[in-house]
């Protein structure tokens, strides 16, 4: 019976011309032990490999950027585990060809007692219905499901696709792997470049791979093309010097999703950063999201939530240069509203910082939300309200309320909450200090006080 889904693995029978195939897919691992990277799931004795070598595993998910061997770890698994392997597109796939998938799947396990490892890419693409069509047929064993997706699976991907899964998140790949692919690229004469001379400087290595930013397809589509466009010297050998790395790969390109992972960990640090009193920290976030083309508003509206949250009273004016670089990025566009975006952000990181108002507002919104709703003082309620108390004889008494304003200091010692409670506590960082203090002098008094109480 002819198989209707042929591997694409470089190293079948009926894969491809490997020549005409970039170098990214020629390069592929054929084992786990040329794998590059992700030893925190795949290093000697861990889950995953443990899982793969015993061939015991159902659903996975990988989550992560692009480049880092998703695809390449599932083809892995499939030869491991000498399943066949359907590779299916998140983009480009329907129904029906899922359906097709998953009847040739049952075909293969009747007739030749094969499985079939279905691995979709971008699985974040398809919608639940696309999704839900999957969940029976790895109820019933037909396929083993492989995802991989870019996105926060537990954000894009069915709930019940996710708990019949395992999701591991594979991360950027290291300045260390990627100078190891290349010089594994370089002397692979079968599939790599090893067929060339090519001498390769250790400055132009680490150059690709710190630019490719953890991103193996990049790093070896940018090998390629340096070593394909650069003609060799009167020897036969080709010099990649970091000219020629700078030109193969350009500028760095900024991985930054507008809705996904890399935005939210981006304003993230870019927060964190500020709150953390580290000024170039905060500015390499804000150029970040600024080259990648982020919305200024959206900066703009974290940094009023920050200058309120982590510093606060500490320093009151960090809102008010906040709401003015808010303003004046909405008045004047980019690319002149970095200027006062980075304003704001230096004053917000180097302010002093308290989150007291902060803290103080969740406390009493806890009470509210899980306690018992206190009534209002007497003293404090409307005249409306206490003109109709004394005619309807409700016992109520001492309803005289102190107009602070009648004493020369602005204070007059009476409750405003009943049970005494507190939620606002100063700190002692920057202006706050003051306010502590005048507090402490206004609570004093209270205590001291024998006047109305709630």
């Amino acid at each position: 019976m002819e198989d209707l889904f042929p591997s694409d693995d470089p190293d079948s029978d009926d894969a491809p011309d490997a020549p005409a195939m970039p170098l990214a897919a020629r390069m592929r691992p054929r084992s786990l032990d040329e794998y590059i990277g992700q030893q925190h799931i795949l290093g000697p004795g861990r889950l995953l490999r443990r899982a793969i070598e015993s061939d015991r595993f159902t659903s996975l998910i990988f989550y992560g950027p692009p480049g880092v061997g998703k695809t390449s770890l599932a083809q892995l698994i499939a030869k491991s585990t000498t399943s066949r392997f359907v590779n299916l597109s998140g983009v480009e796939s329907n129904v029906a060809e899922i359906r097709q998938a998953v009847d040739h799947a049952s075909l293969f396990l009747r007739t030749r007692n094969q499985g079939t490892t279905l691995f979709v890419d971008e699985i974040h693409r398809f919608n639940k219905a696309q999704q839900d069509v999957l969940l029976p047929h790895i109820e019933r064993g037909t396929v083993r499901f492989i995802g991989a997706t870019t996105h926060n699976p537990f954000f894009y991907i069915n709930s019940p696709l996710i708990s019949r899964s395992q999701v591991f998140q594979l991360e950027p790949l290291g300045n260390e792997d990627l100078v190891a692919l290349i010089e594994r690229t370089l002397a692979d004469a079968g599939r790599g470049l090893g067929r060339s001379r090519i001498r390769m400087a250790p400055e132009a290595a680490l150059h690709l791979a710190t630019c490719a930013d953890g991103d193996a397809r990049k790093l070896l589509s940018s090998l390629e093309l340096g070593v394909l466009t650069t003609p060799p010297g009167p020897d036969g050998t080709i010099d990649f010097t970091v000219q020629v790395a700078e030109e193969s790969i350009q500028r760095k390109t900024v991985v930054y999703d507008g809705d996904g992972d890399a935005h939210h960990d981006t304003i993230s640090a870019f927060i964190k950063s500020m709150r953390g009193s580290d000024p170039d920290a905060a500015l390499y976030w804000l150029a970040k999201m600024l080259y990648a083309g982020e919305d200024p508003r959206f900066i703009a509206r974290r940094l009023v939530i920050a200058a309120s949250e982590d510093v606060g009273m500490a320093d009151s004016n960090a809102i008010r240069i906040a709401l003015a670089a808010h303003q004046a990025a909405e008045f004047i566009g980019m690319p002149e509203a970095r200027i006062p975006l980075a304003h704001a952000t230096v004053y917000i990181a180097t302010a002093p910082k308290s989150n007291r108002a902060y803290v103080a507002i969740d406390a009493a919104l806890a009470d509210v939300r899980n306690g018992r709703t206190l009534a209002v003082p007497p003293h404090l309620r409307t005249k409306t309200r206490k003109k109709l108390a004394a005619a309807s004889g409700t016992g109520e008494v001492d309803l005289a309320y102190s107009y602070a304003h009648d004493d020369p200091e602005g204070y007059i010692p009476q409750a405003y909450l009943p049970e005494g409670r507190r939620y606002y506590e100063p700190s002692e960082n920057g202006l706050e200090a003051r306010v502590k203090e005048r507090l402490e002098h206004w609570r004093k008094l209270f205590e001291q006080s024998a006047g109305p109480k709630a």
